[in-house]
């Protein structure tokens, strides 16, 4: 199901639903245009467009998996960065052990093309997607689902609706440790753990197969505070097995890791014992498969551990100058709708005219409307009504989601591919 369901992605026309490509591409299908090997600058494209560099996507993908077996973890990359069934498969073909979700609607995406390991980070307590969630396990022996539970009612209200459903087979599923009061979701104390830990073995429905968290919401993160967190993690997960708590599982997961320290996670994971179990140390960082200009540029581990590597951005969106009304001012024509802005604003980068492509020096990105970005210009910046300029973004997550179809192209500006995404 999962080939054929991508393969089917080239079959898609291309029309009005996907801003920024050519409008003589209308009818033709996806497959079709890709193979004409379009120039993204002189094939037609309309600005804006956003674009995903083929080559720096390849060297993100390959450096993570290189990371994750390096520090001998199993690598989740969390696909609601991209929705993007395609990357999704890139990603386990360099070694992911499957695909971290968020929302049931993501996990059905991901189902729809064939997925078989999803850890699904949330809790899910909605009936009707715990009716469907049944529905799939039944169907389908090889679709693992790994989900959080964080309180003892969402453990009734998981069991009910998974009884009345007649689920032939548990949900495996790991209690979330919270990281400290005022944080974000997550069970507070040990104590607490261990009973909602009860509750799961309480139940036929429900396998208790690990424990996980988000060191990303400690409460004033540092290297020490997070570390100390990881370690109660791991704490939590030996104290579990030394009471028999996983006799029912196959394997021990133990899960974390977002964008920005999962150096830590390398570092306390490897400290993990011999338990009584193969532990999955679960690692699920997503942003690393674009990057960015912004945020995660300063935020990357790969800051603290050169030595490892480095991330490269690999999204750039194409605007186009279309007022110079004053001095020191200058519009282009993408905004809100088009570039990612609720972590940092886009970063003017290049300028191309007439071909030729030029650093953006003192030209700014000061703020956006809706379909507008905001340019001020210092003196003697060289910008004209009609150049194109090229923006980084701050933010993978909020970049994926306003783009449908996304062209992948070489540093010449060959596109090679189009990324869908549903969001």
């Amino acid at each position: 199901m999962g080939t054929e369901a991508l393969a089917r992605l080239a079959e898609e026309r291309v029309d009005h639903r996907f801003k920024g490509l050519p409008p003589d591409a209308d009818g033709l299908t996806v497959g079709e245009l890709t193979a004409e090997r379009r120039n993204l600058f002189t094939g037609g494209f309309t600005t804006p467009v956003l674009a995903l560099s083929a080559e720096r996507l390849e060297h993100n993908l390959k450096l993570m998996e290189t990371y994750a077996a390096r520090h001998g973890l199993a690598f989740a990359p969390h696909g609601k960065t991209s929705m993007a069934p395609q990357l999704f498969q890139r990603q386990l073909e360099h070694g992911a052990w499957g695909i971290t979700l968020a929302v049931p609607h993501q996990v059905r995406v991901a189902r729809a093309f064939g997925f078989r390991r999803v850890f699904l980070a949330n809790e899910l307590v909605d009936p009707a997607a715990l009716r469907w969630v049944a529905a799939e396990l039944a169907a389908d022996p090889a679709f693992r689902l790994v989900c959080y539970v964080d309180s003892l009612r969402g453990v009734r209200l998981m069991d009910a609706v998974l009884r009345e459903a007649g689920a032939g087979r548990p949900l495996d599923v790991v209690v979330e440790l919270g990281t400290g009061e005022g944080a974000r979701t997550g069970v507070r104390t040990e104590a607490e753990c261990a009973a909602v830990a009860d509750a799961v073995a309480a139940t036929d429905t429900l396998r208790l197969a690990g424990v996980a968290g988000y060191e990303g919401e400690v409460p004033r993160a540092d290297p020490e505070r997070v570390t100390a967190w990881l370690r109660r993690l791991v704490g939590l997960a030996v104290e579990f097995d030394k009471a028999g708590r996983f006799a029912e599982a196959e394997e021990i997961v133990v899960s974390a890791g977002g964008s920005a320290w999962f150096d830590a996670v390398a570092d306390v994971f490897g400290e993990i014992p011999e338990l009584s179990r193969p532990v999955l140390k679960l690692l699920r960082s997503g942003a690393y498969v674009s990057h960015d200009d912004g945020h995660y540029r300063e935020i990357t581990p790969f800051n603290r551990v050169p030595q490892e590597g480095a991330l490269e951005p690999a999204f750039r969106l194409w605007a186009q100058v279309v007022s110079r009304p004053a001095d020191g001012q200058a519009f282009a024509n993408a905004g809100k709708r088009d570039a990612a802005y609720d972590l940092d604003l886009p970063l003017a980068q290049v300028v191309r005219r007439d071909g030729a492509e030029r650093p953006a020096t003192g030209i700014t990105v000061t703020g956006l409307s809706d379909q507008h970005t905001w340019l001020g210009t210092d003196p003697g910046a060289d910008l004209a009504v009609g150049d194109w300029i090229g923006l980084g973004l701050s933010h993978p997550c909020t970049s994926f989601d306003k783009w449908q179809l996304i062209p992948v192209a070489e540093a010449d500006g060959t596109v090679v591919d189009y990324i869908r995404t549903f969001f």
